[in-house]
């Protein structure tokens, strides 16, 4: 049987862990970029620390995925943190929250304000409930301004918003 959101964001018994960063790591070119170099210690980290990043963020400020990441490799005192694993968990947190409201329960995951977690660069993320459309929805009705970029859109002077975790 195919799991739900929910079931999904279950910490992982073999989460957290640290690894060396190697080249052949899916997440190296963003890693890389976020300053970690090969032989680097990152973190693969639980769903439940990015719940907890994604919580912090209030009305009228934003986060990227690469301020989460940072965050959560400062508070394990590593280089990075992988930020393939990290946006899978910040999609299936986002689509998570949905299934609580679409199911009518109770949860403190429904306050999880997930539309103001964005991918780098400020752009919205298709994988969101919904997809750009929903998100930019979302984010406008908070009052940022959105901009076409390509088929993409983009919060107008993203960094301006970021919060720092």
């Amino acid at each position: 049987m195919k799991k739900t959101w929910i079931q999904k964001l279950e910490d992982k018994k073999s989460l957290p862990k640290i690894l060396k960063l190697e080249k052949r790591f899916p997440c190296y070119n963003a890693l890389h970029k976020m300053g970690a170099d090969v032989g680097d210690n990152i973190i693969l980290v639980n769903p439940s620390e990015v719940v907890e990043m994604m919580k912090k963020v209030p009305k009228g400020k934003l986060a990227t995925i690469v301020e989460i990441c940072k965050a959560i490799a400062q508070n394990h005192q590593v280089k990075g943190c992988c930020s393939l694993t990290t946006g899978i968990f910040i999609m299936t947190i986002a689509n998570a929250v949905e299934e609580f409201i679409s199911k009518g329960e109770k949860s403190s995951l429904t306050k999880i304000p997930y539309w103001r977690t964005l991918k780098a660069e400020g752009f919205l993320n298709e994988k969101y409930p919904g997809g750009l459309e929903a998100h930019k929805k979302l984010l406008q009705e908070e009052s940022f301004k959105i901009i076409a970029r390509g088929k993409k859109y983009q919060v107008a002077n993203f960094d301006k918003y970021l919060i720092k975790i």
